[in-house]
């Protein structure tokens, strides 16, 4: 059995200072949403579909995992997991990975620099990948939790899947 793994980087969000003192409330910015629901239709267009979204807890986060799973022709369950927090660990994701072994396409929805790291060591690579605000990388992996290293399918700019969902 083969699992498509989607990881997903947070959309641009309000920036960091006096009025959003709590950065686990920052939103994303109306621009923010604007490119991330564009970018979401690219991934419909490529005929992408999850059946679930795994989300950091974060308001920017989750506000992305809203705006994507919208995007969608099916619409997937949305899971708030701490593990994609800022301060999560790939052991918590990989645990929460295991959850949802019965479901085959999973998104995870993160932020910089774990959701980097997390894909490098899907895919067996001691390189964090870096991923821009809305970038969106498919690593397919043969068991939950892998086995060992994922296949790196395709990696995506939040500017490229604009281009596709026009």
């Amino acid at each position: 059995m083969s699992f498509e793994l989607y990881l997903i980087r947070h959309g641009p969000a309000e920036g960091r200072g006096d009025a959003w003192p709590d950065d686990a409330k920052r939103p994303l910015t109306e621009q923010g949403m604007s490119r991330l629901r564009k970018s979401a239709r690219g991934l419909s267009a490529l005929g992408v579909a999850f059946d679930v979204i795994l989300t950091s807890p974060l308001v920017r986060t989750r506000q992305t995992a809203e705006i994507v799973a919208a995007e969608l022709d099916t619409r997937p369950v949305l899971v708030n997991t701490e593990s994609l927090a800022p301060e999560g660990t790939y052991a918590a994701v990989v645990a929460e990975l295991e959850k949802h072994a019965k479901r085959t396409r999973l998104a995870l929805v993160g932020h910089e620099p774990g959701i980097g790291e997390l894909a490098a060591r899907l895919i067996g690579s001691r390189h964090a990948i870096p991923f821009k605000k809305g970038a969106v990388c498919r690593i397919d992996v043969d068991a939950l939790p892998p086995s060992g290293p994922g296949e790196l399918r395709w990696f995506l700019t939040s500017r490229v899947l604009r281009m596709l969902g026009k």
